[in-house]
């Protein structure tokens, strides 16, 4: 067998080793977050990593606009 044949079937072993490993995850429901569900604190939970993730977007975009903007001051003194 060639290399690349090979090196497709190991790829597709682990892609359906990987599913098969998400559909019995799924099966089992973690008792925590049901407890934080009922309470109402997922909801908390929710917004704070929105949170984050959003100050997260906004710092990228803050830092690519600086070196956008130093890229051009770099090309006008050359």
């Amino acid at each position: 067998m060639e290399k690349q044949n090979i090196k497709s079937i190991a790829i597709t072993i682990f892609a359906f080793l990987g599913l098969l490993n998400q559909t019995i995850a799924q099966n089992s429901s973690p008792e925590m977050a049901d407890a934080m569900r009922a309470n109402g604190k997922i909801y908390v939970v929710v917004a704070v990593l929105a949170i984050i993730f959003v100050g997260i977007v906004l710092y990228l975009v803050s830092i690519d606009r600086k070196a956008t903007k130093l890229e051009k001051e770099i090309e006008k003194l050359k």
